[in-house]
């Protein structure tokens, strides 16, 4: 899961991205709106923390741009502003929950799951399941039945990303996109390397759950006949 923090406070926003990382998310953060815009508009990120007091374009701003663009992911706004009336107005332009500063660490992990499961991305303690095999993407374990196997981080969101998307061709860009960043000078090989780790693992669970190339395309996470 890719998360996009919008922050003006730098210490805050770094702060923020090392705690989701050491939660196993993926997390990049931008210090203005008008960079949070151009990043939020790339449609790569999977979640959006918002802070509404921003420089060059306000968070509000930012969230009315999204649903305009019929951009669905899920926003939380973040800010100093807890008057119920800020509340309305971030709740009214299409943002999904609300945290006011100061806040604990564990309520936030908390809302991300709860707006994960309200997607339909994740079942309970953070679990994919398809075909025989299960990931859970807090563990970093892909498993099948009684064997199961460890993943690094960059093979689980890989697979993550595979089995949100199952039966469907993810392309290589959007794979790059997805893990690295769109400005990412990750090349093609570099998706390649993964995907036949994942394989391996797969082969490793005996799983008749398979990874399929779709040649000049991408890749689609099938299960065998």
């Amino acid at each position: 899961m890719r998360i996009l923090i919008v922050e003006d406070e730098v210490h805050l926003a770094e702060a923020l991205v090392q705690i989701l990382r050491k939660n196993n998310y993926t997390a990049d953060a931008v210090y203005d709106g008008e960079t949070g815009l151009d990043n939020v508009l790339s449609g790569i990120y999977d979640l959006v923390i918002l802070d509404i007091m921003l420089p060059k374009i306000d968070g509000i701003s930012i969230l009315k741009k999204m649903r305009e663009e019929k951009i669905s992911t899920p926003v939380i706004f973040l800010t100093a502003k807890s008057d119920v009336s800020d509340k309305v107005m971030g709740l009214d332009s299409g943002a999904d929950d609300y945290l006011a500063k100061p806040f604990a660490t564990e309520e936030l992990l908390a809302r991300i799951r709860a707006l994960s499961r309200r997607k339909g991305e994740f079942i309970q303690n953070n679990t994919l399941e398809f075909g025989d095999i299960e990931l859970n993407t807090s563990s970093l374990m892909l498993a099948k039945a009684l064997r199961n196997v460890k993943l690094t981080l960059k093979e689980s969101e890989l697979m993550e990303l595979l089995m949100m998307r199952k039966n469907t061709v993810i392309p290589k860009e959007l794979i790059i996109e997805k893990l690295w960043g769109y400005d990412s000078e990750v090349e093609y090989n570099h998706v390649e390397v993964y995907i036949s780790f994942l394989r391996k693992k797969l082969q490793y669970l005996d799983s008749k759950v398979c990874i399929n190339t779709i040649r000049g395309v991408g890749y689609a996470l099938e299960v065998k006949d």
